[in-house]
């Protein structure tokens, strides 16, 4: 018998070690056994984790489907999601009167960062970041502004801006190139450009584009004009065809959605176009010639990522050559050598700062 007890012994101190480690790599006990020793063994908290940044997108009235500003937009939260593993979500607005409370909604979910897309959206981001100073927020192209207009940087805001003006430089260079040596279809010397709305962000990119053709092809005409829409590809495709009519054979877009009706209509009529904001090669092949780059999506993606280290930065952040945040795109088969090796210095002197170009239309 005292063999016996020393056995019993031993298994009771096994069990007893056993129970002190915690049991790991054994399996669950079952629920009433659970509950029938919840009394006897305290609840050990489990190891806190690192909450996830969550992130929340609202678009311009143009819509995921603009192919340019928004679509880089979301595209850029996507690339986010997948490399930084934070939670991101993103909400579409369909008037501008959906703005504060699309930012709103985030804010009030406790979204760490919500990022506005869009100059039209600086006062619906003045009024919501006032309201929610503990969480962050981003604007591209703008900064807050109050009810007057006036802007008010505010420390929760991050002001995302472009040098919109050297993408449209660089496209200006391959279009003035091709006018002037009169290249494929560029049979009659005559470029043009179409805003959207004419807003700053819009217009530096035609300043930019006018002063490439002027640099570089002093006797080329020049034509401007606005659909006023960034949504509605008809008034775009209508600006198209008006300029067609007057000999234009280079159509540049900068209104968004508007802007593929005026892609539209340079397909329609056998004449060529760039595209803006994303590369727009795809919509047209053979009639898009190449594309302003604003990289949109490496603006959000990096925001995103300021915020997961803490390096959030409130105010102005610019993206422009310097740093790749414009650029030129996929160029047409038609597009000859000299055009490109044209952007490609002129790409070179804007990051050197030999070339600066101008921000302000000349043609209106």
């Amino acid at each position: 018998m005292p063999s016996m007890k020393r056995f019993l012994a031993f298994a009771l101190m096994t069990m007893t070690v056993v129970a002190g480690c915690g049991g790991a790599g054994t399996a669950s006990p079952s629920p009433s056994a659970a509950a029938s020793s919840a009394a006897a063994v305290p609840t050990v908290a489990p190891t806190a984790t690192a909450k996830a940044v969550k992130v929340g997108l609202v678009t311009d009235v143009g819509g995921l489907n603009d192919k340019s500003f928004n679509a880089l937009a979301n595209q850029g939260r996507l690339d986010a999601e997948k490399d930084l593993k934070v939670q991101t979500s993103v909400t579409e607005s369909k008037k501008q009167e959906d703005y504060v409370p699309n930012l709103t909604n985030y804010a009030q979910q406790g979204y760490d960062l919500v990022i506005a897309v869009g100059f039209l959206m600086t006062n619906a981001t003045w009024k919501v970041a006032k309201q929610f100073p503990n969480v962050k927020f981003a604007i591209i192209d703008g900064a807050p502004a109050d009810d007057s207009g006036k802007t008010q940087n505010l420390p929760n805001v991050a002001n995302l801006f472009f040098k919109e003006q050297e993408a449209g430089y660089l496209v200006g260079v391959i279009a003035a190139t091709m006018a002037k040596n009169k290249v494929g279809k560029a049979t009659h010397n005559t470029v043009c450009s179409m805003g959207g709305i004419p807003i700053p962000p819009v217009d530096r990119y035609i300043a930019g584009y006018q002063d490439a053709v002027k640099t570089i092809s002093p006797t080329t005409t020049i034509l401007n004009g606005y659909s006023n829409d960034f949504v509605d590809q008809a008034k775009g495709k209508e600006v198209g065809l008006s300029h067609i009519s007057k000999s234009c054979d280079i159509l540049f877009q900068v209104a968004g959605a508007s802007g593929l009706g005026y892609i539209a209509a340079a397909k329609e009529k056998g004449v060529y176009a760039i595209g803006v904001d994303a590369d727009q090669a795809y919509v047209a092949p053979g009639t898009v010639l190449t594309s302003a780059l604003k990289r949109v999506n490496k603006a959000v993606y990096d925001t995103v990522a300021a915020v997961t280290t803490n390096s959030f930065k409130a105010g102005d952040n610019f993206f422009s050559a310097a740093n790749d945040g414009v650029g030129y795109g996929t160029l047409d088969a038609v597009v000859p050598a000299d055009a490109k090796a044209a952007a490609d210095q002129a790409l070179a002197g804007i990051k050197s700062g030999k070339i600066t170009p101008k921000d302000t239309v000349q043609v209106k």
